[in-house]
């Protein structure tokens, strides 16, 4: 039968003449040979929401929720510690609502992880800093299991699609 393309018998193969490529329903049996007319929008956000929930639903389990850790992130090493309007600033486009990052922050200092230096600057306590590497041994391996059957070459390949993808419904370009 070769490897033709375009469609056969009015069925299309899934496989681009060089033209567009048809755009088919979500399927989330479709096989290999259909995934190029699968919506990326739908296959996207399934990782997204996938990936998002292991992740929360692991940090859940050690009382630390994701902005918490991305906060504790934001805060450790650099050359010089963030200002609180520094870290909102760096992490507000990654939270679900404007004020979650200062309401974390307002957090991480209650719970003894974070401190206000003289300088006005958000520095980890050595608790804090405890905390953050043991979150950070966790979502390492939680990444592992993510990654699984992934070569780090194909990881770069899709996240440059991805950004491509992006860039183009953005208007940048995308090359």
């Amino acid at each position: 039968m070769g490897t033709s393309t375009g469609t056969s018998a009015g069925v299309s193969t899934g496989v681009s003449t060089g033209s567009a490529t048809d755009q088919a329903p979500a399927d989330p049996a479709a096989t290999d040979d259909m995934l190029a007319t699968q919506p990326v929008g739908y296959w996207s956000g399934r990782a997204h929401a996938a990936v998002t929930r292991q992740l929360r639903d692991a940090l859940a389990r050690i009382d630390v929720t994701q902005p918490q850790y991305w906060v504790l992130n934001s805060v450790h090493g650099g050359p010089a510690a963030p200002s609180r309007a520094e870290v909102v600033s760096r992490l507000a486009p990654l939270a679900d609502e404007p004020h979650e990052i200062s309401r974390v922050i307002d957090q991480l200092l209650h719970r003894g992880w974070l401190r206000i230096d003289t300088g006005q600057r958000v520095r980890l306590t050595d608790t804090g800093e405890a905390a953050r590497a043991r979150v950070r041994e966790l979502v390492t391996g939680l990444r592992s299991v993510v990654h699984g059957g992934v070569s780090d070459e194909e990881y770069v390949a899709a996240l440059k699609v991805l950004r491509t993808m992006i860039a183009n419904v953005e208007g940048a370009g995308g090359h």
